[in-house]
Order: C-alpha cells, then structure tokens, then sequence
C-alpha cells in the first residue's frame, strides 16, 4: 500500500521525536484518531516514566495517558523508545526538538541536525518526515534535505515537510485538534503527503507555497507578539514616570471593537518561543545584508525588563530605608507564564540571578514549580520553593510579583507582606503605599 492510502486510512505509525510539551499533546492526538505511535526522547527518564503512562507535564493528566500504553484490550496504541535506532520503523516522523539560541543569539540547531542525521541512518523508501520545531526560513531545504538526499530522492522516495507548531501550554480553549496547522513542502508531492497527514488530526490544514513559506509563518507569529509586548513595556516606563496606570489604559482600549488587540506589560519575555524566536530571522536576515531594526528594538526593550525591575526593587527597598544588598526578597512565581509548571527562559530566573549577583538574599515561591534546577543559562541553579506562609512573609524585605498565578491570594498576600513590587498589575485596587508597581 502507498504511503498516502496509509495515512488516509489511518494504518501508519507514527514516530514522534521529542516528548515534552509540544510532542506529547500530538502523542495524544494521533492516539485518539486511531494511529500507533513510536515516542522518541533522549532522556531515558521520561520514556520510562511515559511508559508506566505517568505524565511529567501538568495540564497534560496521567489519565489520558495511560489507556494509551496499557488500553482495557489490544495491543499499546504508544510506546516511547529512546532508541534511535528504530527510526526506520516509523513511516511517519514529526521531529518536535529544542530550537535554543546560542550565547551569541544566533540559531542553535544541532539537536535538528543530530535528529536529522539519525534519521538519515535508516531512512527507507515511503516515509514522510515533518519538522515543527521553530526555525530560520530555509532550515528544511538548506539544511535537512542536504542530509536525507544521499540515497533517495525527495518527492519520490521520502517526503519532506515543515509545520510548525503552535502549541500554548495551559490553554484551555485551543487545542491540537482545533488550532489550524500550517504546512509547507519541498515538492508538490511532500505537500500532499504532509497535507493528508495533518488532515487526519486538525481541523484546519493551511498549505503554503513553500517549506520557507511555513517557516516564516511562524516566526511572523511571534515576533508580532513579542514586538506588541515590546510597546507595552515601553509604555509602562513611560507611566510609571508620568504617574498614571497604563492597565487602565489597555483596559479603554480593547473597548474599541476593531483595529487593537490587547497586549500587556511584564517582567520581561520567557517560554521557548518568544523571546528566541524573533532572532532566529535577525539572524537570517544579515545573510541577505538586510537590517530588522524594528524586531531588534522590541528584542532589546523586553531583555531589559528584568534588569528594570531589580531597579524597582531597589528603589522600593530604598524608599524604606533599606539596601538591596542584604535584604531577603521572596520572588512571587517562576513560571514563564500564568499557570504552567514551565519556566524556560522565565524572566523570574533571570531577576533571581541579577538580585543575587547584587547581594540580595533570595527565596522563590511557585506552586507549579517545587524545584527550580538545571537550566541551560544558570546551570549552578538549585532552590526549592518556600512555603507561601503569612510567616515567610513576614521574614520578607520585599515581596516580588514576577508570574500572576491563579493560586495566589493577592489580596491576603497584600495584608501580610511589608513590601510589594507588582510587574503584572495584579494588585491594583489594593490599598497601600507599601505596594509599588514595576
């Protein structure tokens, strides 16, 4: 049978390399329309944890995971491996690894070319490979193909597709099956072929002219919001200056029923999208002698934000009579956003560090995060997170509201603590001339 009857007929398997927050949702997803899965990882602690059927991420539940790997009756509908050496097995490949920036900020691609490589090892006639990681337009072809072609040609033999993903970690409106897919192939063949597969699992497949087309999609869907959040922050300066309370403001403006979208201030950008992806064309751009002035800009206003708001705090402290250095500041949230248990590239990480490196004593509360450890840019990082007690307030110097979690009590937290700086707004209408925005 011919690969595209396969997928049409849902008798495909599909491997999926990269099991965290974007792999596993698409796990689930092409479980639940009926296809087998071969999950790919590299830390053999989530393939055996994923194999009991226990989930490491928290809005994704043990409970839809499980009747996948251990079902009432038939044979595993999902397996994980962190054997390369079965990528031959798949006649589907969905590669969903880490696209991180260098220190120099420019594009880091060796875990797509490492997954690219290991896949050109048992490539085999009549598979289709789809990368969705996040990346510079010309990645797929430039890249990739270069790799595959050896023996087999594109189009023909294999097929090649690139669709990224727009995976929104704790959304609980938009899902795998209602958000519409993007893709773009090297040859009219790959197209059809990456088409019918995603056709299977989303309601909406959007097909491009092109792997670049497809690639620049996505970049131009983050640098959007990444340049907003820009502009916001910029304008949260400006008011503090000015006195005047730019969340109202937003609050005024989104009444108008066209031509504005609400964005609003923070501490700074995080996750594994935002605050990265916008360089990765920076980067691509200078190739063709081209300046993106306007995202750079947007770029450096939210990488400053956390250095901004340790000046907050420092002013705050001094306003009571206080240094920074020495003083104990408990960092409200270390999430990169509201209600996920994520904090890559979290700008709570960040403004921990900076009041560290200026002498301050320094505690964190997450109740989404109870360990915070082992990230790529703070690899001595080691805490645990305190217990959020009217006595850990008490003990505070300053209290510092990075992610505006659901769990917390604000008003409770207003009542006990003697020092607040807010970076997200979220006490506002509360009483005191102990509660400084940021």
């Amino acid at each position: 049978m011919e690969l595209l009857d396969k997928i049409k007929t849902r008798q495909t398997l599909v491997g999926i390399i990269g099991l965290g927050y974007v792999g596993l949702p698409l796990v689930i997803r092409f479980c639940e329309v009926g296809f087998p899965v071969l999950g790919f990882d590299t830390d053999p602690r989530k393939v055996e944890r994923l194999n009991r059927g226990e989930s490491y991420i928290k809005h994704i539940p043990a409970a839809g995971l499980a009747p996948l790997v251990s079902p009432a009756a038939g044979p595993p509908r999902f397996t994980a491996t962190s054997d390369l050496g079965r990528l031959g097995e798949p006649d589907v490949l969905i590669i969903c690894v880490p696209t991180p920036l260098t220190a120099n900020r420019e594009p880091d691609l060796r875990y797509v070319e490492n997954t690219t490589r290991a896949i050109a090892a048992t490539l085999r006639p009549g598979q289709l490979i789809s990368l969705e990681s996040t990346t510079y337009p010309g990645t797929t072809e430039e890249l990739m193909l270069p790799i595959l072609s050896g023996r087999y040609r594109v189009g023909e033999d294999f097929f090649l597709v690139f669709s990224p993903e727009r995976e929104d970690p704790g959304n609980p409106t938009h899902h795998v099956q209602t958000i519409p897919k993007v893709v773009g192939g090297v040859t009219p063949a790959c197209l059809e072929h990456g088409v019918a597969l995603y056709s299977q699992v989303v309601e909406r497949v959007v097909p491009v002219s092109s792997t670049r087309a497809a690639e620049l999609t996505k970049l131009l869907e983050n640098i959007y919001r990444a340049v907003n959040i820009a502009l916001v922050n910029e304008l949260k300066l400006l008011c503090l200056k000015m006195g005047m309370d730019l969340f109202e403001v937003i609050e005024a403006a989104k009444t108008k029923p066209f031509g504005f979208q609400a964005f609003y201030p923070g501490p700074g950008l995080g996750g594994h999208c935002i605050p990265i992806d916008p360089f990765y064309l920076t980067w691509k751009a200078r190739q063709y002698d081209q300046p993106t002035r306007f995202i750079e800009l947007a770029g450096e206003i939210n990488t400053n934000m956390p250095h901004f708001v340790v000046g907050r705090v420092a002013e705050a402290l001094n306003e009571h009579g206080k240094p920074l250095k020495g003083s104990r500041i408990l960092i409200l949230g270390v999430a990169y956003k509201k209600d996920v248990d994520d904090n890559r590239e979290s700008p709570g990480v960040k403004i921990i560090d900076l009041l560290k490196q200026r002498g301050a004593r320094v505690s964190y509360h997450d109740p989404h995060i109870p360990h915070c450890t082992g990230m790529r840019h703070y690899p001595e990082l080691d805490m645990k997170s305190a217990p959020l007690t009217a006595e850990t307030l008490h003990k505070q110097d300053c209290v510092v509201l990075v992610t505006d979690h659901s769990a917390f009590d604000y008003a409770w937290i207003a009542r006990e603590a003697p020092l607040i700086v807010d970076t997200r707004g979220a006490f506002r209408g509360l009483e005191g001339e102990h509660i400084f925005p940021a």
